[in-house]
């Protein structure tokens, strides 16, 4: 087990270092931008990766109707929305491994847990597979914390084959 880097010395974690690979969008809280600053507050040293970047979520979003604000009485209605549209970025497994090797170039690859969010592809996903085999023989105490997010009331939003890598490759990898 290699030694954590000087930066985990100069910024000590009584709770550990985490490498969060999810999604981020602009608009809205999912992924890293819902998970960095809770991890961060429980008081973890916590490195994003986005695995893409979007407007906004790209299924439903649950949105909020204020109703008669001349009202005395106003209330708040919940509803339900898809967005038309989404814009962004997706990071391929190449770049994702790309910046894994520059972590690692300047001693800065040792983790205590990884958690992977959203993964829009099987070759991105065989690539967080080589990064969790890179994380356990820097540390093989490495916690993987995965939340395979693929899709919203029985319907996916990714490729169908993704499940079946998950199911095949990576259940044995993680706690749920």
């Amino acid at each position: 087990m290699a030694s954590p880097p000087i930066l985990s010395l100069a910024l000590p974690s009584n709770t550990g270092r985490v490498l969060s690979i999810q999604s981020h969008t602009v608009q809205g809280y999912v992924g890293n931008k819902s998970a960095v600053f809770p991890l961060q507050l429980l008081g973890y040293d916590v490195d994003p990766i986005n695995s893409v970047q979007f407007s906004n979520h790209t299924g439903k979003s649950f949105i909020l109707l204020l109703k008669s604000l001349e009202n005395l009485r106003p209330y708040i209605q919940f509803g339900v929305s898809w967005y038309p549209t989404f814009k962004g970025q997706v990071l391929n497994g190449r770049e994702l491994l790309d910046l894994i090797e520059g972590l690692e170039a300047n001693n800065l690859l040792y983790y205590t847990h990884l958690l992977t969010g959203y993964i829009g592809s099987v070759s991105f996903l065989n690539s967080v597979l080589e990064v969790v085999d890179k994380l356990r023989s820097i540390n093989p105490n490495l916690t993987y914390v995965c939340d395979p997010v693929m899709g919203d009331e029985g319907k996916l939003y990714v490729p169908e084959d993704l499940a079946l890598v998950y199911r095949e490759k990576v259940s044995n990898q993680f706690f749920m």
